[in-house]
C-alpha cells in the first residue's frame, strides 16, 4: 500500500515524545517493517507553549484538544498515551466508535473497561492493541493472545512493579528498612513523591487484571482483586525468611482453580530457587504456568521511555500489517465466564511473626489456636532468650485463608502476646 496510515499520538510525555521520535525519525525503516507508511499527523498534549524539539521540522500539527483525534476523518490509529482514567477512556472508546483502530499503553483503563473495550472493537473489526499496558517492554500481551492460544493457561504470576521490587531487593541485599529503601527509590526516580500506586499495590493491580482477562478468557475487574502493599514488611522479615529459605517479593498472582479464578496482589516469600526470586532491582518478570507448554517466564524492564515506546511501535506496525491484510479485529469474546474466587476461600501457605512473652507454655497456647483452625506448622524459630518480647516465626502448611484470619484472631487475643508483627503468604516448597 502507497497510502499512507496516519496516527494521532495522544501525550507526548516522557513515552510519548519517545514514541514520536520512532515515527519521525525512522520512518522508512518502519515502511519497510509494516508495509505502509505510517504517518503521525497530530499530537496532542497539555501545554502548547512547552517546547517540543522532537517534532522541529515536521509537518505535525499539534493541539491541546485531544478530541480533534476523533473529529479529524484522516486518521487512522489513535495511540493513546495520556493515562488517567478520564477522558481517556471516552477518547478510546470514542475512537473504536468512529472506526479508527487505538494502541495504547492505559493500564487503569484497561483493567476497569479493557473486556467491554475487546468486545466494542471485535464488534467493529477494529483492532485494539495495548503491549504496553502490563509489561512494559516486555512482550507478554501478543503471546498471550496468540502464541500461547493452544494452551490451557492455569497460572499467571509476576513481578509487575519495578518500584517495589527495587525497593524489596534493598532491604534483601543491604539490609535497609522500608522508610530508607522507598527514600532510595525516589532519589534514583524509580518512585513518585506520592508512592502510594506503587507500595500499595494498586499498579500491580490494574496490570494483573489485564494479564488475567486474557489469559483466562474472563474479565476480571481490579475492584475483584485482593490487594496488599509492602509497606508493613520489615528488614526482619525479610532476614527470617531468608533462614528459612524464601525470598521476599511483591506478586499479582492468578490462577484458574478448577474453573475458580482467584487474583490477587500481595507481599509472597518463594523459594530461592524459584526463577522469579533472582529477578531483582527494577526489572519486571512473569511467570506462566499452561498445559501442554509447561513453565515460562518473560523478563525484561517493565518501564521506562525506550521500553515502553517500544511495545508501542510494535503495536501500530502490527495494526499497520493487519490493516493491509485484511486482517483486523478482536475475536469474538465468549459470553460465559468462570467464577472469581473469594479471597477467604483461597487456599495458601503462610509466614506468621508474633511477639511473644518468653515463658513456658507460650508455644502450647498458640499451638492450640492453630490447631482448633487446622492450621498445620511446617517450621518454626525463635530470635531472643529471656527478654520480653521475643520474636516467635512460623511458616505453616497449606490451609484456607478464612482458617488462617480465625487463628489469627484468636492469637490477638492471648495475653501472652505482645503483636502480630506480620503475615505473609508463601508459594511454593522451599
Amino acid at each position: 500500500m502507497d497510502k499512507p496510515l496516519h496516527i494521532a499520538l495522544l501525550g507526548a510525555g516522557t513515552v510519548g515524545s519517545a514514541v514520536a521520535e520512532i515515527l519521525l525519525n525512522q520512518a522508512d525503516t518502519l515502511t519497510r517493517k509494516a508495509g505502509v507508511p505510517l504517518r503521525l499527523k497530530m499530537v496532542a498534549v497539555r501545554d502548547m507553549a512547552k517546547p517540543r524539539p522532537f517534532l522541529a521540522g515536521h509537518p505535525v500539527r499539534l493541539t491541546d484538544r485531544p478530541q480533534e483525534a476523533l473529529e479529524d476523518p484522516d486518521i487512522d490509529i489513535v495511540v493513546e498515551l495520556m493515562g488517567g482514567y478520564q477522558p481517556a477512556f471516552d477518547i478510546i472508546r470514542g475512537a473504536l466508535e468512529q472506526g479508527k483502530s487505538v494502541v495504547t499503553a492505559n493500564k487503569e483503563v484497561l483493567a476497569k473497561e479493557g473486556f467491554a473495550l475487546r468486545q466494542l472493537a471485535a464488534s467493529r473489526g477494529l483492532d485494539l492493541f495495548y503491549e504496553a499496558s502490563a509489561g512494559g517492554g516486555i512482550p507478554i500481551i501478543r503471546p498471550l493472545r496468540e502464541c500461547l492460544v493452544g494452551n490451557r493457561i492455569d497460572q499467571v504470576m509476576g513481578i509487575i512493579n519495578g518500584t517495589t521490587n527495587y525497593m524489596l531487593t534493598r532491604m534483601s541485599q543491604h539490609g535497609e528498612e522500608y522508610e530508607k529503601a522507598l527514600a532510595d527509590a525516589q532519589e534514583k526516580g524509580y518512585a513518585e513523591a506520592d508512592p502510594t500506586s506503587d507500595v500499595e499495590g494498586h499498579d500491580a493491580a490494574y496490570k494483573l487484571a489485564i494479564l488475567a482477562s486474557l489469559a483466562f478468557e474472563a474479565p476480571v475487574p481490579v475492584d475483584a482483586i485482593y490487594r496488599e502493599g509492602i509497606t508493613k514488611v520489615t528488614a526482619d522479615d525479610i532476614r527470617y525468611g531468608r533462614e528459612l529459605g524464601y525470598t521476599l517479593k511483591l506478586l499479582a498472582i492468578a490462577k484458574n482453580v478448577n474453573g475458580e479464578i482467584e487474583a490477587r496482589v500481595h507481599p509472597t516469600f518463594i523459594p530461592h530457587r524459584h526463577p522469579l526470586a533472582s529477578v531483582s532491582d527494577a526489572f519486571n518478570a512473569i511467570f506462566i504456568h499452561g498445559e501442554p507448554v509447561g513453565e515460562l517466564m518473560f523478563y525484561g524492564r517493565g518501564a521506562g521511555g525506550g521500553p515502553t515506546a517500544s511495545a508501542v511501535i510494535a503495536d501500530l506496525v502490527a495494526v499497520a500489517r493487519r490493516r493491509i491484510t485484511g486482517s483486523a479485529g478482536e475475536p469474538p469474546v465468549p459470553s460465559e465466564f468462570p467464577v472469581i474466587k473469594e479471597m477467604g476461600k483461597t487456599v495458601s501457605r503462610f509466614y506468621v511473626s508474633l511477639k511473644v512473652i518468653d515463658r513456658p507454655g507460650v508455644l502450647a497456647a498458640i499451638a492450640d489456636c492453630f490447631g482448633k483452625q487446622n492450621v498445620s506448622i511446617e517450621s518454626m524459630i525463635q530470635k531472643g532468650r529471656e527478654q520480653d518480647p521475643v520474636d516467635l516465626v512460623f511458616v505453616t502448611h497449606e490451609v484456607v485463608e478464612a482458617n488462617m484470619q480465625a487463628a489469627l484472631e484468636a492469637i490477638r487475643q492471648l495475653n501472652v502476646v505482645h503483636e502480630i508483627a506480620n503475615v505473609i503468604r508463601v508459594e511454593g516448597d522451599a
